[in-house]
């Protein structure tokens, strides 16, 4: 089954558990059916670029780099399949013993509209290489896309191993309860639910949620390369990324205060916003209404307590398509700097030296990302070690990770163990130790 609009998720597990048994005993199969996935998304890279830019409004030139991630991930983990996957101990008296991951099931994924190929994939592909079933349930927002995505894998997919399930919050309950295994991403207050039922029925869970990413600006940064990468961190996909650059912490004296907001607002003024179908749009609309208006009310309010530097402007015309804004002057505790805006906007912070930056930049609920600009490697050794996120960046945008590295944050960005990378096999895998002792023999 590769979807289904009438859910009958009881149905749709049984047949996933069923299929699972024979999926994971033939790693051999699982590699050959991942390489085999990657080669039909590349062959239909037009359609799924076409569904991203439809559906959900990701500018043409995102969604093709989108694209080509996802079919990077289903390479990787059609060879990771094949890693060894556990270890031998030393026996007593011929005794054997080792330890060997198991999967755990069925895989309950719970996925967002930001990312509709790369995410799903990105939880769906361990999952699969480790031998789990997959039950997803999309984002409503992204339906079409991840039918698109369950019937391009389908192709080469076992019947029953890949599931879409389209639905609304009761359906992501009813997967938690029945799924082994559940991995989510989203917003924090949804997160917290999933990570709380899933607990409470003792299953595997780990989610991904916000991020109120700092970009920590020292005086020796190169502000060429800041320039270049500010767009991309803040402002991509019309700023509707968790990791997103929602402040700039600018370390330095008036002089170069000045110099770098300069060339900050000077960048964002020259964004171009537009339909998400042309080759020159950087900033498309955002997702609905309701985040253009969640938008439309944070720019009201930094201008109302700060000072809107590029940006600002609301047209409320029902097209959506916001202005990439950049302010500064707004309190540390007021609600801006305390709380994710799922659009495109960022904040200028002053700080005297790096302890204040460092303090300001961990002084939030959040841990998933920041980013460092200096020249100076020893600055950046011993501020990264400072940083309470789970990720950081010298030189280089918040936004944008490299699938074959762990992912994830501290506090309230994250929760259980780590996706992507080699090491998102251990969350779809349970270890088993095996002691084989042997019996009377013939010699």
């Amino acid at each position: 089954m590769s979807a289904t609009t009438d859910v009958n998720l009881e149905t749709v597990i049984t047949k996933a558990q069923i299929a699972q048994r024979e999926w994971a005993a033939n790693p051999l199969a699982r590699s050959t059916a991942l390489s085999k996935a990657a080669e039909i998304f590349k062959a239909h890279q037009a359609e799924l670029v076409e569904s991203m830019v439809k559906e959900v409004h990701k500018p043409l030139t995102e969604a093709r780099g989108e694209c080509g991630r996802a079919i990077a991930i289903l390479e990787f983990f059609s060879a990771t399949v094949l890693d060894p996957d556990g270890d031998t101990y030393p026996g007593v008296n011929s005794t054997l013993l080792y330890s060997q991951r198991r999967p755990h099931g069925v895989a309950g994924l719970i996925t967002p509209w930001n990312f509709p190929v790369a995410i799903p994939l990105w939880k769906a592909a361990p999952a699969l290489a480790a031998g789990n079933a997959v039950v997803i349930k999309p984002s409503e927002f992204s339906t079409q896309t991840a039918l698109l995505v369950s019937e391009l894998l389908n192709k080469v997919l076992p019947p029953d191993i890949f599931t879409v399930v389209p639905g609304g919050a009761e359906i992501g309950r009813e997967l938690i309860e029945r799924a082994d295994v559940i991995s989510f991403t989203g917003s924090v207050k949804v997160g917290r639910t999933v990570v709380a039922e899933a607990a409470r029925l003792g299953k595997p869970v780990q989610a991904e949620m916000g991020g109120l990413n700092p970009a920590i600006v020292l005086p020796d940064a190169d502000l060429s390369l800041l320039a270049a990468q500010f767009p991309i961190a803040a402002f991509s996909y019309s700023g509707q990324k968790c990791t997103a650059t929602r402040r700039v912490i600018i370390v330095g004296d008036q002089a170069r205060r000045d110099e770098v907001t300069k060339v900050l607002t000077e960048v964002t003024q020259k964004l171009v916003v537009g339909d998400a179908s042309s080759e020159t749009t950087f900033v498309g609309p955002l997702i609905h209404s309701a985040s253009f208006e969640n938008y439309a009310n944070a720019v009201t309010s930094a201008a109302q307590v700060g000072e809107i530097l590029a940006g600002g402007v609301v047209n409320r015309d029902g097209k959506n398509l916001p202005t990439p804004t950049l302010t500064r002057g707004v309190p540390l505790t007021h609600q801006l700097m305390c709380e994710e805006v799922f659009g495109p906007i960022a904040h200028i912070v002053y700080a005297s030296d790096a302890n204040e930056a460092i303090a300001i930049a961990n002084g939030v609920e959040y841990g998933l990302t920041a980013s460092i600009h200096t020249q100076d490697l020893a600055s950046a050794i011993t501020l990264s070690s400072q940083l309470k996120t789970g990720m950081v960046k010298v030189n280089g945008p918040t936004a944008g990770v490299d699938f074959y590295a762990p992912f994830g944050g501290t506090k309230s960005s994250s929760y259980g163990m780590r996706e992507q990378g080699k090491v998102a096999m251990d969350f779809y895998t349970r270890l088993q130790t095996v002691t084989i002792t042997p019996g009377k023999g013939r010699f």
